[in-house]
């Protein structure tokens, strides 16, 4: 992928090339946030009339606004959640992905320690390996959070920038990614930031490509978590039992460090099914299975870590769920991945 300069991109843009582009939303002449970030960006040595074309070819996308107000995190309990990405044919596909990749699956494990199983559920649940990686351009969704998001502008106007920088020094055309609403590209659905700070070049061809290449990606999620301190060989969670209803009395669902005591979660009629110290710290997890009943389990610093790459407790039971169903279906074809998700020792 090359890039493609501002001449080019110019006569794409008066041709009609490219439906919607003469609408211009974020002219450097016209919008002074664009322009300032131009400029900044100027001066760290990207070519200013790159970036003139580059901003005229942007696109202002209310629905992304739309889909940002509406995330499904903040909507669903978990059995809503759980039944999107446990189902069949992703448990499979993940048996398939971890085989056609064996190597890079092994590599990545004994370089990172990080579970095949765990870097193919993230992969799954994040663009089902790479089949559905998202339909927005890239380009119109961080210039219209960038600018127009009313809490967060300030954060995606830096993705906005990273992503620039990223297209410039790889030679790709900006507007020809194509990613999630929220500007998240590729296999693994980096963002632009994470790309710039965790992508690696796991292949050895010179090139970090997260958008077309499965070994890139599963070298560079291994290397996400790695960085977010990934502890190898320790489990996800512990299962756990309580009352019919979650006590008031407990914080649950902190996407933080493990910060409840096994012993004050008893207090409160909260118990590991297997045996934890009681100094020892969880992140208390209280999941909805219908409108009447709750399942318990208490997570690990593992289970922190998951959710970094997504700030939610249900996605990283979610991934940690299809990890365990992908560890099952694949034990039953031949040697398993090394799994380490569920509690099984004395924790002290």
């Amino acid at each position: 992928m090359k890039r493609i300069g501002a001449a080019a991109l110019a006569a794409m843009v008066l041709s009609g090339a490219a439906p919607g582009l003469l609408a211009a939303d974020f002219s450097l002449e016209q919008h002074s946030g664009a322009r300032q970030l131009a400029g900044e960006l100027a001066a760290s040595g990207i070519e200013r009339d790159w970036l003139e074309t580059t901003f005229d070819a942007a696109v202002f996308q209310q629905d992304v606004l739309d889909a940002m107000a509406g995330a499904v995190e903040r909507h669903l309990r978990w059995d809503e959640y759980r039944e999107i990405f446990l189902q069949p044919e992703r448990i499979v596909r993940g048996v398939e992905f971890i085989k056609e990749h064996a190597e890079a699956f092994a590599r990545a494990e004994q370089e990172y320690g990080v579970p095949p199983e765990v870097i193919a559920a993230i992969i799954g649940v994040e663009t089902s390996y790479g089949r559905f990686t998202g339909r927005h351009r890239v380009l119109d969704s961080l210039a219209t959070l960038a600018f127009h998001h009313p809490v967060r502008g300030t954060f995606f106007r830096g993705e906005l920038a990273a992503f620039l920088e990223i297209a410039w020094e790889q030679e790709v055309d900006p507007g020809s990614l194509k990613g999630s609403y929220a500007g998240a590209m590729g296999y693994p659905q980096f963002i632009p930031t994470s790309y710039r700070a965790y992508a690696v070049d796991f292949d050895g061809d010179g090139v970090r490509d997260l958008w077309t290449n499965p070994v890139d990606a599963i070298g560079s999620v291994a290397n996400y978590f790695a960085e977010h301190r990934w502890r190898p060989g320790e489990p996800i969670y512990a299962e756990a039992e309580g009352p019919d209803s979650p006590p008031s009395a407990v914080d649950f669902n902190r996407t933080q460090p493990p910060y409840a005591e096994v012993r004050e979660l008893e207090q409160a009629g909260i118990t590991a099914a297997s045996v934890l110290g009681d100094s020892t710290k969880v992140v208390p997890l209280a999941l909805e299975r219908d409108a009447s009943s709750w399942r318990y389990r208490l997570g690990f610093e593992n289970f922190y870590v998951i959710t970094r790459y997504n700030h939610s407790h249900l996605y990283a039971m979610a991934v940690t769920e299809l990890a365990e169903a992908i560890a099952q279906a694949y034990s039953t074809e031949g040697t398993a991945p090394t799994s380490g998700t569920v509690e099984s020792e004395s924790t002290s």
